[in-house]
């Protein structure tokens, strides 16, 4: 598809008729949860990205323990294959994409295209919930090779890192802490990371949400000298938007050394002593 490096995508006619296959569960993570009640595709698992995805107590997202419990219960086993879709241009399918290999389950794919795609396609929906009995899912050690933690943010600004800041240009330049109508966290100052490029996430996208092409999406990313060879660290403002980044760069360019930054601009822009740029 598209000369990506790997195969990780569906598209909608393939997953339609794929439906009623039981080797498969497809699940929704949407920015807006609420969207999974009004309409979702034939035998979805719906998740809420801040009550089931998130501890619950720290900023942190659940340990592998936990991520094993939610999974079975839904009816998620280890030889599923998971695909993932939801709103906002897949920012939380992406997310949840990367959560998985990071506690080590490989099989998983994105739909090409977000929710909107599905239904401007007008291809079938239910508010039914899905009746998927219980299975068993065991989380990985966390992979700490695709997840960088502000210790590492702070080496990187030593070193031949690449720094690539997915956000709007108004969150990059300092003008906005957050987009309007954009999920907000509360980072107390705004700017960017001392030498990160900006790329917004947007870029690797059409207008339908789908992915550009291969060479579309080097040219991106090579343009601004992020395909260097030297690691790369992609972070927003809560990570969702730098797991699509991430998806990108080290699932459809096949770029190895990628990690997401998922404390992003919330963590770093309420951080004690830490460099801040603006532009």
């Amino acid at each position: 598809m598209a000369d990506y490096a790997n195969d990780v995508l569906v598209e909608p006619e393939w997953l339609e008729q794929h439906l009623d296959d039981d080797s498969i569960r497809i699940v929704e993570v949407d920015e807006n949860p609420a969207l999974y009640q009004e309409a979702h595709i034939p035998g979805a698992i719906g998740f809420d990205w801040r009550q089931d995805l998130q501890d619950q107590v720290k900023r942190d997202f659940l340990g592998p323990e936990e991520f094993g419990k939610l999974f079975g219960e839904r009816g998620i086993s280890d030889d599923h294959q998971v695909i993932l879709y939801g709103d906002r241009n897949n920012w939380f399918a992406a997310y949840t994409y990367w959560y998985l290999k990071y506690y080590g389950h490989d099989n998983v794919k994105l739909l090409n295209g977000p929710r909107e795609r599905w239904i401007s396609e007008d291809r079938p929906t239910t508010t039914d919930l899905p009746q998927h009995p219980a299975a068993s899912f065991h989380a990985k050690p966390g992979d700490d090779t695709i997840r960088a933690k502000r210790d590492e943010v702070l080496e990187a600004l030593e070193d031949s890192h690449r720094l690539v800041d997915v956000r709007s240009p108004q969150e990059f330049s300092g003008e906005l802490i957050a987009m309007p109508g954009y999920e907000n966290e509360g980072a107390q100052r705004s700017g960017h990371i001392p030498g990160a490029k900006s790329i917004p996430w947007a870029q690797a996208v059409k207008e339908d949400g789908t992915f550009k092409s291969a060479d579309e999406l080097r040219e991106l990313y090579g343009g601004k000298g992020v395909l260097s060879g030297d690691p790369i660290i992609a972070y927003c403002r809560i990570g969702e938007r730098s797991a699509h980044t991430w998806f990108v760069l080290h699932e459809l360019l096949g770029e190895q050394d990628v990690k997401n930054y998922d404390g992003s601009w919330t963590e770093w822009g309420n951080l004690v002593n830490v460099p801040i740029e603006k532009d």
